[in-house]
């Protein structure tokens, strides 16, 4: 199984050379770089600069408050750049962020983002074969693209264009037009990667007649640490960031299908009347342990391959803050990756290349 780690939302840009080399040292194949408190554009480019192999994917740069066009300009750019290490991922957000925070509208998501994948497909084209462009699709429409302003063919492969999503429609249409699909934290339980996410990427699939399922990239929030004291605190934090993940009404279908659907709608009730300090306690150690895996780095792999294993090809887990324990993650994670990697839901495609050595 392939590894991959975000880099903390709230990394200074001027800590992200030393975090990205710190995450290629521990062995990690794939950096991914949220969009919360940064552009996820820019701090790609800085972890592609001051890493060696690893992979760097932006999980997930937000779709729509964004032309097609000016995200396949950069694209393209940090792809060349790197030699071909650039994956893009794309997300829609939710219609209160998108409408709210950036002031852009928000209609039909997934057809839209559908439209969008297929739209920077037409544009990486016409970047190769030096135009025209030509592109009528349900919400963008491109006719114009002069010599002047196209960068010409890569000598690597065009980025891969992965989605993020957490219901059907969003798994479908990664399973019909993406390269891969990264999970959100709040979708990433076994029951519901096998009872929906694995049958709805298929589906997606099928209907697109592809010869090859996307990549699927789990990206759950697991939970490791040295020892007991140590996780303790680390479930604290997992805590708050879980329950107001799991306030929002798309994100609650992993905690009705465990029972646990009131939990859900009193987490969404805090936060609507904007008690955000009561969202920690609202969320049990029990319920916790029961939503995400939870160990010591001694028993951290077992875990993994009791919850993950045989259900995707790339898992993301969290890099602890405290670089002391570093060695012993760094073999807690060579075991991790002995854990099987996708084996049900639909036929095996080649799995992308692991890092030198």
């Amino acid at each position: 199984m392939l590894l991959a780690t975000t880099l903390p939302p709230d990394t200074p840009l001027s800590d992200v050379p030393a975090a990205v080399r710190r995450v290629e040292r521990l062995g990690f194949d794939t950096v991914h770089v949220p969009e919360t408190v940064h552009d996820s554009l820019s701090v790609a480019l800085l972890a592609l600069e001051h890493s060696s192999w690893i992979r760097v994917r932006t999980s997930m740069t937000l779709a729509f408050p964004r032309s097609p066009m000016v995200v396949a300009y950069a694209a393209w750019d940090l792809a060349r750049f790197s030699g071909g290490r650039f994956q893009l991922g794309l997300a829609t957000q939710v219609r209160g962020n998108i409408v709210g925070r950036f002031s852009m509208p928000w209609s039909d998501p997934a057809a839209q983002l559908t439209d969008y994948v297929r739209a920077l497909r037409a544009i990486f084209a016409a970047f190769t074969r030096g135009g025209p462009l030509r592109y009528e699709g349900t919400h963008y429409h491109f006719d114009r693209l002069q010599p002047y302003f196209n960068p010409g063919p890569l000598d690597v492969p065009e980025p891969d264009i992965f989605t993020g999503g957490v219901n059907r429609l969003m798994c479908e249409l990664a399973g019909a037009e993406a390269d891969g699909l990264v999970t959100h934290p709040t979708n990433s339980h076994p029951r519901f990667l096998r009872g929906s996410v694995l049958p709805w990427l298929a589906a997606g699939a099928a209907a697109a007649q592809r010869a090859s399922r996307p990549v699927l990239v789990v990206g759950a929030k697991a939970i490791s640490a040295p020892d007991a004291r140590s996780l303790h605190d680390a479930l604290a934090d997992a805590r708050r960031e879980m329950a107001f993940l799991y306030s929002t009404p798309a994100y609650l279908p992993t905690l009705a299908l465990l029972g646990h659907e009131e939990l859900g709608v009193r987490l969404t009730q805090l936060v609507r009347d904007q008690r955000w300090d009561e969202l920690p306690a609202a969320l049990p150690d029990d319920v916790l342990g029961g939503i995400v895996p939870v160990a010591t780095y001694d028993d951290f792999p077992a875990v993994i391959g009791d919850w993950y294993g045989g259900l995707c090809d790339e898992l993301s887990i969290a890099t602890p803050a405290d670089t002391t324990a570093d060695d012993r993650f760094a073999s807690m994670l060579e075991a991790v990756r002995a854990v099987p990697a996708v084996s049900v839901g639909f036929a095996q495609a080649d799995p992308p290349a692991l890092p030198p050595g």
